[in-house]
């Protein structure tokens, strides 16, 4: 065996030559560098290679200090470092896309990922049904998690969200949000409902209907227990996506039969209105537009229903963000697509649960009563 010591510049490098039946195994070692290790035929072959890695280090070559690291090593890094501090819950939305990049990236090694192996990975998601701006969260996330990954495994990985974001953009793979302008017409939501209900199940489809009828986003209609509903006042705390506090519990009015339909569910093991996970309501709800062929459909619309529905019902705009839970009244507009005709006419009469059998058929029409909690006078 031949070993060599260097110092300098106050850093300590070890190389290693050693015979083994026949062959030299080289192993570089430097703090701060993910060790190499390579097998030659000769020990000159060994020698050369330890002398170009050490050299490599010294000049900040990428490769010598990735070595066989993944894209997966890296997520798992920032994971850890995500639970000493602020952990991912596995329901959020973070965790679904960590999932997904690691299902899509995570094999590709950090010295030889490139700008195309994003399009791959985009193109593959835009198959799946997400939009340009869907895949662009996911790509910023994995810039995240590669800058604080790599942070604690102590590398420095190319920025390759950088690289390949021009070409993301150019293929229009990757976009802002825009703003949405469909709603679902009545015919499309009572079809849709009652699909759910024959072929998931009522509470699927009495959940739909719960967030059509309060605005609420799926998790927070899924995380709703029976036992907070203040049945006198009609008012639930609900823990909402705050701009600058992460999360924040209010008090939020359910309007019309809202609190009646979340009443009449089974009571269940663990205390929810809705025992379901908000993934599998999405799921569930973009196979019966599948289905039923209802185009560019999705879940987060009945959000867009029930805050469009609230204006349509006179209700002011300081009324509607005290339900919808929007700080910066100028973003209700994005949710609210009305037509010159939806002022002059009634508030819409709609029964989604017209195929529930009778003797359990909630209250759960999209009405909201002239009594309701703030409700403007005309």
């Amino acid at each position: 065996m031949r070993s060599a010591v260097r110092r300098d510049t106050g850093v300590d490098t070890v190389a290693s030559i050693i015979n083994r039946d026949g062959r030299w195994r080289a192993l570089v070692r430097r703090r701060g560098f993910k060790s190499q290790c390579k097998t030659f035929d000769t020990k000159g072959q060994a020698q050369a290679w330890a002398r170009q890695v050490e050299s490599d280090m010294d000049a900040g070559n990428t490769s010598a200090t990735l070595g066989a690291l993944t894209i997966s090593d890296v997520l798992r890094a920032y994971r850890g470092l995500r639970d000493k501090a602020r952990p991912i819950s596995d329901s959020s939305n973070e965790h679904y896309m960590l999932k997904a990049l690691e299902r899509g990236l995570g094999h590709h090694r950090l010295a030889a990922v490139r700008p195309d192996d994003l399009v791959d990975y985009a193109t593959m998601r835009r198959e799946e049904g997400a939009g340009p701006y869907t895949v662009n969260m996911d790509v910023s996330k994995l810039g995240t998690a590669m800058r604080y990954g790599a942070a604690a495994l102590r590398i420095t990985p190319p920025d390759i969200v950088g690289a390949a974001r021009p070409l993301l953009t150019h293929l229009r793979l990757i976009g802002g949000g825009g703003k949405r302008e469909r709603r679902p017409t009545e015919d499309e939501l009572t079809a849709l409902v009652g699909h759910i209900r024959a072929n998931y199940g009522d509470v699927y489809a009495d959940a739909v209907v719960f967030a059509a009828m309060t605005a609420m986003r799926r998790g927070e209609v899924c995380a709703i227990l029976r036992s907070d509903i203040d049945q006198r006042t009609s008012i639930v705390p609900v823990w909402r996506k705050h701009p600058r506090k992460g999360k924040a519990l209010e008090r939020v009015p359910l309007l019309g039969g809202a609190m009646a339909l979340a009443l009449r569910q089974p009571e269940s093991e663990d205390g929810r209105v809705f025992p379901i996970h908000p993934q599998t309501i999405s799921k569930y709800f973009t196979e019966t537009c599948k289905a039923l062929s209802i185009p560019d459909l999705h879940m987060h619309d009945m959000r867009h229903e029930g805050t469009s529905r609230m204006f349509e019902d006179g209700m002011t705009i300081e009324r509607v963000a005290l339900v919808t839970g929007h700080k910066d009244w100028r973003n209700l507009k994005r949710y609210t697509q009305l037509k010159p005709e939806d002022l002059t006419r009634p508030a819409s009469r709609i029964r989604p649960d017209a195929e529930r059998p009778r003797g359990n058929r909630p209250s759960a029409s999209l009405d909201r009563d002239r009594s309701s909690p703030g409700k403007s006078r005309r």
